[in-house]
């Protein structure tokens, strides 16, 4: 960065900057380190979601728009586009990482759309792949991926969402028939919000507390057949219900179903981590009641990583939306008499913008480390236990915040687009109804970050068992990389303030790379810190009594979880500004960079300044940072946009065809037309007095 700063104030004009010195954006090579490793197949999956056939129509009557969603699955397998990462000797690719990187753009076609393709080979699909065996593969796959067996995936019950361990649905062996019997013995046990579950489901994946010998060896998945394939009438002892009309993702019929003493055959069980054997005898490769728990959740990971993508995409298109309407729209002659001002020029719209801009780059990043650490556990590169422990606290880690952060972004490019936002046209209403449900299923985000916390703990005692906590109040981690790195916690980052150092002397270089990596990792240490010594020797309390000390400082930990997060992606940014070549857009990224930095420092700055990380003539400088940052990053935020990657015919919103310009054209030119020709009314208030 001081780099680029020398050489253009030397009059110099390297390759990425413009005559004046200023810099520009290589907008398509931009373009191309957004798409990331799978660009090939997002460039596919984008030009699939361009065609009208998958589109949205608004509109339509839910049960319209549940038919023209189904058609559409349809259409996705007729063209390929759904079957990367199912085994090639079945017809698939084994690609598990491009499946989601073009799964995820989708979204831009139609949320429902994505979604109802997600439960059928993202969720029921998969469980089948990734919890069955050959032999479940070779029998139900095929039907799977053709489509002529639409599923379900049905974990959540009425009573238990995101607390699966506690589910009620049992599962119970009988041996003399080589049975399992399903059963939902109360209301608050049906399987609840299940897509496909309304109307189109022939079969599910029910999850069930498998009980065999009369002993609950915890919760397992069945393959479960639901409806007559001619009549899609339930099958005997099968019931359920519609969900109905919902705030969104209208297109999905999600319903309820319930078993009553429904028996499956003992080969329906879904049994690469625990199999019964005919006489009822059960078997697990994994000893631990609670780690094959979570290993059997942890193979179903990819509904959040692809979320977490989708969301990213989403904010993609309302911000291209807004900022293109944004440099068009014009209001108020504030700094001429005739010529009104572009909403962009001013600072606040640039706040509301460019702030979310910068958070959206940051995400999109992270999101691409995520996708690659999932490749690399699914495809056999890393699949070890703490592999996957890993990827399982990175999605969980990044899930809420992409998801939060796309509806906050819709929100605020809706509002920032003034009345033209608010109709159905330009898709700022309808994306957020749909993809207001993201941050509460595949994990509610507030859970989700109550799980990393967990870990952020647990990393914390490994790191610093026999460390007091007088030692521990003063570290900082001085190669916070290292967090990027290992996408965990606490372990292997933290290093203690050498005696010439200190965070408040690191803070003076706000704007520095360095300074804001202080900053932001000395935030989430030391907040895991002091709810770390809070909970020591927690363990050795009564239950009551520990979990009463745990809820007293949960939110602290949920604070602490979302900190990490963000550092993430203040690491995921950082990390892809080392692949840029190109100078130009090298300065203009790191002016983005920073903005994101300097935000989240802003956002938390009342913790900066009571825990003494700024002082407070240093916490006033931080506003004053962040407006110098829009008015250098404002003549490139259209390029920045543009490198998203999505034309019109994915944005589809009427205020981003470029009429808006015409608008305005057509108004000054009538203007000017006015006053050349003298025929222009005079204002009442530029008459001389005595005339009034």
């Amino acid at each position: 960065m001081t780099e680029v700063a020398d050489r253009a104030a030397s009059g110099t004009t390297p390759a990425g900057f413009g005559n004046a010195g200023t810099p520009a954006v290589d907008v398509a090579a931009l373009g191309e380190l957004l798409l990331g490793r799978w660009a090939d197949v997002r460039r596919a999956a984008r030009e699939l979601a361009g065609r009208p056939e998958v589109h949205k129509i608004e509109g339509l009557t839910h049960t319209e728009h549940r038919k023209r969603v189904f058609a559409q699955l349809g259409y996705l397998v007729e063209n390929n586009a759904v079957h990367r990462a199912f085994p090639a000797r079945l017809g698939g690719s084994d690609d598990h990482g491009g499946n989601i990187a073009g799964f995820e753009e989708l979204v831009t076609a139609d949320p429902s759309l994505q979604i109802k393709a997600g439960v059928q080979w993202g969720l029921f699909g998969s469980a089948v792949l990734h919890l069955g065996t050959a032999g479940h593969h070779d029998k139900w796959l095929p039907g799977i991926m053709s489509l002529e067996i639409p599923g379900c995936f049905a974990m959540t019950e009425t009573g238990h969402g995101s607390d699966v361990a506690s589910i009620a649905t049992t599962a119970t062996y009988d041996e003399d028939a080589q049975e399992f019997v399903i059963h939902t013995p109360f209301r608050a046990a049906w399987k609840d919000y299940i897509g496909n579950a309304a109307n189109d489901g022939l079969a599910a994946v029910v999850f069930a507390q498998l009980v065999t010998r009369n002993v609950n060896h915890g919760v397992h998945a069945f393959y479960v057949p639901l409806r007559d394939p001619q009549s899609k009438e339930f099958l005997p002892g099968i019931g359920g219900e519609d969900d109905g009309v919902k705030g969104g993702l209208n297109g999905i019929d999600n319903g309820r179903l319930h078993f009553s003493n429904v028996r499956i055959p003992r080969t329906n069980l879904l049994d690469r981590y625990g199999s019964v054997s005919p006489d009822g005898e059960y078997f697990s490769p994994i000893s631990s009641p609670g780690r094959r728990f979570f290993t059997m959740l942890g193979t179903l990971v990819q509904g959040r990583v692809s979320l977490d993508g989708a969301a990213v995409a989403a904010s993609k298109i309302a911000l291209k939306t807004a900022i293109r309407y944004a440099s068009e729209r014009r209001q108020f002659t504030s700094s001429s008499p005739v010529e009104e001002e572009v909403l962009l020029d001013y600072q606040r719209h640039q706040r509301r913008l460019f702030t979310r801009l910068a958070t959206t780059y940051a995400a999109a990043f992270a999101h691409e480390q995520l996708l690659e650490k999932f490749d690399d556990v699914f495809s056999g590169k890393q699949d070890t236990d703490a592999g996957r422990q890993d990827l399982e606290t990175l999605a969980a880690a990044l899930k809420p915040l992409s998801t939060w952060h796309a509806l906050d972004t819709l929100q605020e490019c809706r509002e920032a687009c003034g009345g033209a936002g608010f109709l159905i046209e330009n898709r700022f209403a309808s994306l957020r109804s749909d993809l207001d449900v993201y941050a509460t299923f595949e994990g509610d985000n507030t859970v989700l970050l109550q799980l990393v916390a967990k870990r952020l703990l647990a990393d914390y005692a490994k790191e610093f068992r026999s460390v007091d906590f007088g030692v521990l109040a003063r570290f900082v981690a001085s190669q916070a990389a290292d967090v990027a790195l290992h996408r965990t916690g606490l372990r292997q980052v933290a290093q203690f303030v050498a005696d010439n150092g200190s965070v408040q002397k690191a803070a003076l270089a706000l704007r520095d790379e360095e300074g804001q990596r202080t900053l932001l990792t000395d935030r989430v240490q030391s907040m895991v810190a002091e709810v770390g010594s809070a909970l020591k020797g927690a363990n050795k309390l009564p239950q009551h009594q520990a979990a009463a000390l745990f809820n007293h400082h949960q939110d602290d930990l949920i604070d602490a979880a979302r900190a990490h997060a963000e550092l993430l992606q203040w690491e995921a940014f950082t990390e892809a500004l080392a692949s840029v070549k190109d100078p130009g857009t090298l300065q203009v990224l790191t002016w983005l960079r920073d903005l994101f930095g300097l935000s989240l420092i802003e956002t938390h700055l009342s913790w900066y300044l009571m825990n003494g990380r700024l002082s407070m003539q240093r916490g006033r400088t931080v506003g004053a940072y962040i407006n110098r940052l829009l008015v250098k990053i404002r003549p490139h935020a259209l390029d920045l946009v543009d490198a998203f990657g999505y034309g019109p015919e994915h944005l589809r919103a009427a205020i981003a065809s470029g009429a808006e310009q015409e608008r305005q054209d057509e108004a000054r030119d009538y203007f000017q037309a006015q006053r050349a020709s003298g025929s222009i009314p005079v204002e009442e208030k530029h008459l001389p007095a005595l005339k009034r």
